[in-house]
């Protein structure tokens, strides 16, 4: 039978004051012009590391994205008593014997990024230990010939976990180990206009003789702060084929959007500590097709005659959902709802939950109902 699509929504607002905590290769916060107005960007590849390490946190079983499987491997042989040089061979054959797609480079590294659980790394290290004559007769060889059982590296190198299954890994070295993702993560931005301002800064020695005068270094530095929109969507028809087991996508589904509302970019964190929770997060579980809210913001919010982004962009979001759903209507709609700061219902929202925690656990309820997969 053909599977009912399945979609869960998140729309945060989530205000950081005086921050930069993605910036661009000139120091300065990232920026993108939205209905002609600059505004305050977070790429979603840097908020959504962030979201990836807080799920592996919550689901303690970490993966790497990395070119350095034939060092990690060799550093595992050595810590089992392998001589260096020969546990550097051992590395490099775990690559070698993948097959014809993957290369190790001359400084030792991969020619692609890998992403693979962290405990595969230590499987990788048993295959080469079972196989370590047949390594050593073919080290210190200028073109040594692969001798490890190339289908059982590839099935280790095609191991998933939790944040692979949920964001996916794109691999055309190695067939069959290309995961689709289950989730989108869209760049956050202002709700309104910003500005970079300029902070200058000095720094004093402290062994400086009394008489001397001055800084021992000075510097500026590039900062914003503003009310940011940021959107997901977690595609649970995918998850499931994914994993094929409904309890463990749901439990993964209800980190991924515990682990969206809380983490955040480290970025200047240590000289701004813009440490912040969303001030509204609005989840929709849709049957028709991810819909982003993005336009709401399309004309920048305006200050109230009171100051202050935040109240007002929380009824521009609504105002504009109300619409939206008017326009577009409702039926794709299983459960919406809300929870945020204000004590207020928000009209255009759904519901209201009286906390994340609950707002989560709904839904994720309703996303997986019966009904849901058939």
């Amino acid at each position: 039978m053909t599977k009912t699509p399945r979609f869960i929504d998140i729309h945060l607002l989530q205000t950081l004051p005086y921050s930069n905590i993605n910036r661009d290769d000139l120091g300065s916060p990232k920026s993108v012009t939205y209905g002609g107005a600059n505004r305050t960007r977070v790429s979603s590849q840097s908020w959504k590391r962030a979201v990836r390490l807080a799920v592996e946190e919550l689901l303690g079983d970490p993966a790497a994205r990395t070119r350095r499987i034939p060092e990690q491997v060799a550093q595992r042989l050595v810590a089992r008593g392998w001589p260096s040089e020969l546990a550097t061979a051992g590395g490099q054959q775990v690559v070698l014997s993948a097959g014809k797609g993957l290369k190790v480079e001359d400084d030792g590294v991969t020619s692609v990024l890998l992403y693979l659980p962290i405990a595969a790394l230590d499987e990788l290290a048993d295959v080469a230990a079972e196989h370590r004559e047949e390594i050593a007769a073919e080290a210190g060889k200028k073109k040594p010939t692969a001798v490890l059982p190339a289908a059982r590296i590839a099935d280790v190198l095609s191991r998933r976990n939790g944040v692979i299954n949920l964001f996916g890994r794109m691999l055309a070295e190695l067939p069959g180990a290309e995961v689709d993702g289950a989730v989108q993560v869209a760049h956050a931005f202002t709700t309104h206009s910003t500005s970079a301002e300029v902070d200058f800064f000095t720094a004093v020695d402290d062994l400086n003789p009394e008489e001397m005068r001055g800084s021992g270094h000075m510097n500026s530095a590039e900062f914003s702060a503003g009310v940011f929109y940021r959107y997901a969507s977690v595609d649970i028809t995918g998850l499931q084929e994914n994993l094929a087991d409904t309890t463990s996508a749901a439990e993964l589904t209800r980190v991924f959007l515990t682990s969206f509302i809380s983490a955040l970019p480290t970025g200047k964190q240590n000289s701004t500590a813009a440490n912040t929770i969303p001030d509204l997060a609005y989840l929709a579980v849709r049957a028709d097709r991810p819909v982003s809210l993005a336009p709401a913001f399309e004309a920048p919010v305006r200050l109230t005659a009171e100051g202050g982004y935040a109240a007002r962009s929380r009824d521009v979001l609504a105002s504009y959902a109300q619409r939206l759903h008017t326009l577009w209507g409702e039926e794709g709609i299983v459960r919406h709802a809300h929870a945020g700061i204000d004590a207020k219902q928000l009209s255009g929202l759904g519901g209201m939950d009286n906390s994340y925690a609950d707002l989560i656990k709904n839904a994720v309820a309703a996303a997986f109902s019966s009904g849901s997969g058939e």
